[in-house]
């Protein structure tokens, strides 16, 4: 069978369940039809696919405050540096589709295991959606990083965290703690840059 049958065949093995709600709206229920443990990235995708407007919608929702407005509206138009969603055990053990804008893509997607810092204005967003036991997906947050001015930010490395909620609400994060401290932690030795998975990283 085809690469191109295979993925099909794959989409084709999920379920859209439509639950009414009390006021009238339908709640799209994307599952995956087994266990998350026995899911593959091909069947990760296959939720994505289902997903994908009902979170790229929530994403927008409302004012984002500190967030730059820009960043939620034009992320889908960056790089994007995995082929697949990611499912790197990190961000709640959620799945990870990963965008970098022009000014850091190219840098990116060396995947270099050891770099300098990353280009001053460099912006990576990543979409999340965690997966049940059952195999059911709902939306989660949007993660950004921003890269600033030497000095601007020396308790980050120069990054800036945020993150906006799968309702459109940004999300108050202690970013030294939370956000930085892990970055730092495990891929100090490449400026902070958690990538995908290898078996989905663009290019592969």
């Amino acid at each position: 069978m085809s690469k191109a049958l295979k993925t099909a065949a794959t989409a084709a093995a999920f379920t859209l369940a439509a639950l009414t709600l009390d006021a009238g709206a339908a709640h799209a229920a994307c599952e995956a039809g087994k266990p998350r443990a026995e899911m593959t990235y091909e069947d990760a995708q296959a939720l994505y696919d289902c997903i994908e407007a009902e979170l790229h919608a929530g994403y927008m929702d409302g004012p984002k405050r500190w967030i730059p407005e820009e960043f939620v509206a034009d992320y889908r138009g960056w790089t994007p540096v995995s082929r697949l969603p990611a499912d790197p055990g990190f961000h709640g053990e959620r799945y990870l589709l990963t965008f970098v804008n022009e000014t850091g893509a190219a840098e990116y997607l060396e995947f270099a295991e050891e770099r300098g810092p990353m280009p001053e204005g460099t912006v990576i967003a990543k979409e999340s959606f965690a997966v049940s036991e059952a195999g059911v997906a709902s939306p989660g947050p949007l993660f950004i990083m921003q890269k600033v001015a030497p000095g601007t930010s020396p308790a980050t490395n120069d990054w800036y965290y945020m993150m906006v909620g799968a309702n459109g609400r940004p999300q108050a994060v202690p970013v030294e703690t939370a956000c930085s401290q892990c970055h730092n932690d495990l891929f100090g030795m490449r400026d902070g840059l958690g990538y995908p998975v290898e078996a989905v990283r663009a290019g592969n």
